[in-house]
């Protein structure tokens, strides 16, 4: 039990795109013998990067993409959100004094701890370093996902 995160990309395939989607469609189908006959996996869905109990960045998700509403809802994330992410955790690297105010922990039922501590930082690095390799990209290799936000405790 405890507060467990994930961002993940979606991505629909297009049965009318080009070839490229034709032959993915085909690869994905084949890994699922066990499908009826006729049936197509029409999404993938990547996990980009799991938390567990990383309240703080959490809490930065309910507050600036969920629209204040922690229900476990699976929500949309834009470049800008991920983007606002990115900066807001790289700043409390460089200046860890802020924490509190750029990046607050919350308390919350088996949330994990709430202190500004080496777990605290070590959450920080690694989004860091997840989301300097997306955001960048999402213009380009990464066009066609859609990155989705989701809890669950």
């Amino acid at each position: 039990m405890g507060l467990d995160m994930n961002l993940t990309a979606d991505r629909y395939l297009f049965q009318f795109g080009g070839v490229d989607d034709k032959d993915k469609i085909e690869k994905i189908n084949s890994m699922f013998p066990e499908l009826p006959e006729g049936s197509q996996v029409k999404e993938v869905t990547a996990e980009i990067i799991y938390w567990r109990k990383a309240n703080a960045i959490h809490k930065w998700f309910v507050d600036n993409v969920q629209e204040g509403v922690d229900e476990c809802q699976k929500s949309y994330v834009s470049q800008k959100n991920l983007q606002k992410l990115l900066e807001t955790c790289k700043a409390v690297l460089a200046n860890p004094s802020q924490a509190e105010t750029l990046l607050p922990s919350q308390n919350g039922f088996f949330f994990g701890g709430t202190e500004y501590d080496e777990w605290y930082i070590k959450d920080l690095e690694r989004t860091v370093e997840v989301l300097e390799n997306i955001v960048p990209k999402m213009e380009t290799d990464f066009r066609e996902w859609m990155f989705y936000y989701q809890s669950s405790w």
